[in-house]
C-alpha cells in the first residue's frame, strides 16, 4: 500500500481509506482515480486476513437466493459480484428453498462472518423480518419489499407486465391469460397490477377466471396453463420466463400451435428464451443492474453511509420473438 500511495502522491491514510472503498470520506475524485490507476499498475492486491483482523471485518458479503435455476437470480448473482469485487469484497452465494428451516442467514452472518447480507426470498414478510433481524447484520433486499425495511432494490414488474398486454392487446387479442406469482407476494401483486392497467388501458374487461397461480418453476406454469386450456385463452402472460416456457410446452403437448393458436410471453429475459420454441417474447429486465446496484447500497451502509432509498427499476424493453402473433380471427 505504500507504493501505491507513493505512485499516487497521496498519504497511505487516504490510499488505505479509498482502497478500502470507502464512500463517506471527502476525497477528491481525481484523487480517488489516481490511487486506483496507481493500484492497477502496481497489482496491488488487499490483504483481507489482515484487514479484517485489524477492523473485525471479513470484507465479505453474503447473497442467498431461493432458486439456483432462475435466470434473474443468476443475473442478479453476477451483478453483485461486479459490485463487490470493484469494492474490495468476496461474495459468498448460498440457497435457500422458500419456507425452509434452516439458519442460513445465521450461518453466512456468524459461522462464515459476513459483513453483510444481500437477500432474495419468497419467504413471507412476518418470516423473514424475524429471521433477518435476528442476525444483527446490515442487509438489503433483492427484488421485493418488506414493510419496515428501507433498503431495497426492486424492479418495476408492475410497468413490465402493462408492457406485455400493450404488446399482445395491439395485435387484437383480448383473451389475454396470466400465470401468476405467489399469491400475497409483492412482485406477484404488482405483476397482476400492471396486467390489469394493460387490460383497461385497451379496454379489455378483466376475467378473474383467466388468471391462474403459477408461483415461479416451469412446473407450476404447465400446471396453472392445463387449468386455463378449456377456456380458450388467445394469449398468455407468464409472470416469468420460467413458468412461460412450462406453460408452452403444455400447449405442445395439447397440439396447439404457437403463436398461430395461442401466443405466449413472458416478464424477463436470458438466453434460454431462444433456445425454446418457439422463440420467447419477453420483457427484458435489468437484473443484471438490480445486483450491482444492491452490493453497492449495502457496501454504503457498511461503511456508514446513509444512502437514499431505491427507485425501482424501470424495464429495459419489449424483445419481440417469434412466439407471439395475431390473435387468430
Amino acid at each position: 500500500m505504500a507504493d501505491v500511495a507513493r505512485m499516487a502522491g497521496v498519504d497511505i491514510s487516504t490510499a488505505s481509506r479509498v482502497l478500502r472503498g470507502e464512500t463517506n470520506q471527502r476525497i477528491r475524485d481525481e484523487t480517488r482515480e489516481r490511487i486506483l490507476k496507481s493500484a492497477r499498475a502496481l497489482d496491488y492486491s488487499p490483504n483481507t486476513l489482515a484487514q479484517g483482523l485489524r477492523t473485525s471485518r471479513s470484507q465479505t458479503l453474503g447473497l442467498i437466493v431461493p432458486q439456483l435455476d432462475n435466470p434473474v437470480f443468476a443475473s442478479a448473482i453476477r451483478g453483485a459480484e461486479k459490485s463487490s469485487a470493484r469494492h474490495g469484497y468476496s461474495l459468498l452465494i448460498a440457497h435457500r428453498e422458500s419456507g425452509a428451516t434452516d439458519a442460513v442467514y445465521h450461518r453466512l452472518s456468524h459461522g462464515n462472518r459476513a459483513d453483510g447480507l444481500l437477500v432474495a426470498s419468497l419467504d413471507d414478510d412476518q418470516l423473514l423480518r424475524e429471521e433477518l433481524e435476528s442476525t444483527h447484520t446490515p442487509f438489503v433486499l433483492l427484488n421485493r419489499q418488506l414493510p419496515g425495511s428501507p433498503y431495497c432494490v426492486v424492479l418495476d414488474s408492475r410497468a413490465a407486465a402493462t408492457i406485455a398486454v400493450d404488446h399482445l392487446a395491439q395485435m387484437g387479442h383480448k383473451r389475454i391469460a396470466h400465470l401468476a406469482g405467489r399469491p400475497g407476494g409483492f412482485n406477484a401483486g404488482e405483476r397482476l397490477a400492471g396486467y390489469r392497467d394493460g387490460l383497461k388501458r385497451h379496454g379489455i374487461p378483466f376475467d378473474p377466471k383467466l388468471v391462474a397461480v403459477a408461483g415461479y418453476t416451469a412446473e407450476g406454469g404447465a400446471d396453472a396453463m392445463r387449468s386455463l386450456l378449456a377456456l380458450k385463452p388467445t394469449a398468455v402472460l407468464g409472470a416469468t420466463l420460467v413458468t412461460a416456457a412450462g406453460a408452452m410446452a403444455v400447449l405442445h403437448e395439447a397440439g396447439l400451435q404457437i403463436p398461430r393458436d395461442v401466443s405466449v410471453m413472458g416478464l424477463h429475459d436470458a438466453p434460454v428464451a431462444t433456445m425454446l420454441y418457439p422463440q420467447l417474447t419477453s420483457v427484458k429486465m435489468p437484473t443484471e443492474l438490480m445486483g450491482e446496484i444492491a452490493s453497492d447500497l449495502l457496501i454504503d451502509l457498511l461503511n456508514g453511509g446513509t444512502p437514499e432509498p431505491v427507485a425501482p427499476l424501470a424495464p429495459d424493453g419489449l424483445v419481440v420473438r417469434a412466439s407471439t402473433g395475431p390473435a387468430p380471427r
